[in-house]
């Protein structure tokens, strides 16, 4: 199990990108990023396929509750390069760590986030065992800063039950309240949903990297492309349309990184390494780590970048591709009609960035 002192560097990272959060500027050496990243030994073959960033969805909730600091330190402890994580806000303004809009699900409590104070949250604990208290953005933040733990970073899922302008301010300060060694534009990215929470970003967060997350239309993060120093999460099913496919290809040769979510099934592990995305947002760190080292070592075997087919992995492609004919039909049909609601995307973004 790796430890935080052997995280691979930020800097090193997908051949022919820019790394998502760090210039080249802030590259590091050291032996572990290059063991991941490529062998630079005489003997080592001069290209091989890039390994995807590993990022803990909700930090390791396959082994403990999500969005807690026992998630979060498993993560850590799995070998994670970055962790994935939401954000609401408390009645009284404190920016927690929690998925859903409501506690019933993680801690049995039928209020809002929004409804309750910090005071009356933080005596709360997760349903599932071990019980654990709800973590404040600053708690997560204060534990990156302990020593060795300086190349993790950090994505903000910010969810959209709150007042956008609000979330945004105070998300700010919470950065602002932790001091680090390493400046957190450096290691955090906030990751909106739509463009209105993209140019708040952009006025509360200026010196950081935003992240777009994206779910059924390829459209919409093709309108957000030009913005600086964006990156794309995109879900998985709609990657791997053939619209999809384009998009990762184009932002490929523009250097910026797509990221994609969730993805715990050991197949589509292996479609995001051959497809050399940035990042692997998972539930299953330690999977998702076997299956990179897993594919390494075979295509070093094989002396080759393609893997052969065998009877098993073209009995799930078959499948694969059923699953994708409905995947582009359901994508066609919610394009149809956000295109009757709504109007053109590109018309939507530029009036949201534009205020």
């Amino acid at each position: 199990m790796a430890t935080a002192s052997s995280k691979p560097s930020l800097g090193v990272n997908m051949v022919g990108e820019q790394s998502p959060l760090l210039g080249s500027d802030n590259e590091h050496k050291d032996r572990n990023s290059v063991t991941k990243h490529g062998d630079t030994s005489p003997q080592a073959p001069q290209r091989r396929r890039p390994v995807p960033q590993t990022i803990g969805h909700r930090g390791f909730k396959a082994v403990a509750p999500e969005n807690t600091m026992a998630a979060f330190v498993a993560a850590v402890e799995a070998g994670v390069d970055a962790i994935e994580t939401d954000l609401h806000l408390t009645r009284d303004g404190v920016v927690v760590l929690c998925h859903d809009g409501t506690l019933q699900r993680c801690y049995g409590n039928k209020a809002r986030v929004r409804d309750l104070d910090w005071s009356e949250i933080s005596e709360l604990r997760t349903l599932r065992e071990p019980r654990q208290p709800m973590p404040r953005l600053v708690d997560l933040l204060k534990y990156l800063e302990e020593p060795g733990l300086e190349d993790i970073w950090l994505i903000l899922d910010i969810k959209k039950h709150d007042d956008a302008g609000e979330i945004m301010r105070r998300i700010a300060d919470a950065l602002a309240s932790v001091p680090s060694r390493r400046p957190w534009s450096e290691r955090v990215t906030p990751c909106c949903w739509d463009a209105t929470y993209i140019a708040l970003g952009m006025k509360y967060l200026p010196d950081y990297r935003t992240m777009h997350v994206g779910f059924s239309s390829i459209s919409y993060p093709r309108c957000l492309s030009n913005i600086p120093n964006i990156s794309f999460s995109i879900f998985h099913y709609t990657l791997a349309t053939l619209p999809g496919r384009r998009f990762l290809r184009d932002m490929k040769k523009q250097g910026i990184p797509v990221h994609v979510w969730t993805v715990n099934d050991e197949s589509w592990m292996e479609w995001c390494i051959r497809n050399e995305v940035s990042g692997v947002i998972t539930d299953e760190v330690g999977l998702f780590r076997k299956v990179c080292d897993r594919i390494r070592s075979e295509e070093d075997e094989q002396g080759k970048k393609t893997l052969a087919l065998n009877p098993r992995s073209l009995y799930r492609w078959v499948g694969f591709l059923g699953k994708m004919a409905v995947v582009h039909l359901l994508l066609l049909i919610f394009m149809a009609d956000s295109w009757l609601r709504h109007g053109p995307t590109s018309h939507r973004v530029k009036k949201a960035l534009d205020g």
